[in-house]
């Protein structure tokens, strides 16, 4: 794992700096695109930006669960999640 985490203002600097744009420009765009693919995956729809990264929404079912502090059974009722698939670039460039 790695021992570093960039944090949204370290990516918006790093995306300034290579393309000659302002850092309100980027923050603005990537706030933009983030709320875009929320607003999307919300509505039912798969973002995909194609040999990079996929979102998509799925439902869970509903199952029966534990309390890891007591033992006892817990109902889990059934709910949307964001599944999010990396693609092969983003995959390549990690190994």
């Amino acid at each position: 794992m790695a021992d570093k985490s960039i944090t949204k203002t370290e990516l918006v600097a790093s995306i300034a700096s290579a393309t000659g744009q302002s850092q309100a420009t980027v923050s603005g765009v990537l706030d933009s695109l983030f709320a875009t693919v929320a607003e999307s995956v919300a509505k039912g729809a798969k973002v995909s930006i194609p040999g990079w990264i996929a979102f998509e929404q799925v439902e869970t079912a509903a199952r029966t669960g534990r309390n890891p502090q007591t033992g006892a059974e817990i109902k889990i009722a059934a709910g949307k999640r964001v599944k999010v698939t990396a693609g092969s670039k983003l995959k390549a460039a990690v190994k």
